[in-house]
């Protein structure tokens, strides 16, 4: 879709939609992910710690079920620090993302 095909549907939004719409554009821009990556085909293309096939889903919700970071670079060897606090910042940052994830993979 380009900006011209959009611009009549942002123009219809109500004042809460627009403000919503500047929200998520401006979290967009200042959200550059790094050290996370998505690729259609790899583990279902959800958000992965770039150059393995670790989910970030999946480190949250071992987290959730009391792995300290400590632990989990123990369990993940090949995983640094700086990787996990770039998966707790991009998952604060896509919470409702995250959360789909780990309840589409409990669903499993």
């Amino acid at each position: 879709m380009t900006l011209k095909e959009l611009e009549p549907k942002l123009l219809a939004l109500t004042p809460t939609e627009k403000a919503q719409a500047i929200q998520l554009l401006a979290q967009s821009l200042s959200d550059t992910s790094q050290g996370i990556e998505k690729t259609p085909g790899v583990c279902g293309g959800d958000a992965t710690i770039a150059g393995t096939r670790i989910p970030i889903w999946s480190l949250i919700n071992y987290r959730r079920l009391g792995a300290s970071d400590a632990r989990i670079l123990q369990d993940f060897p090949h995983l640094s620090a700086a990787d996990l606090v770039n998966a707790w910042n991009y998952a604060q940052a896509h919470l409702e993302e995250i959360e789909a994830a780990i309840q589409r993979n409990e669903e499993d």
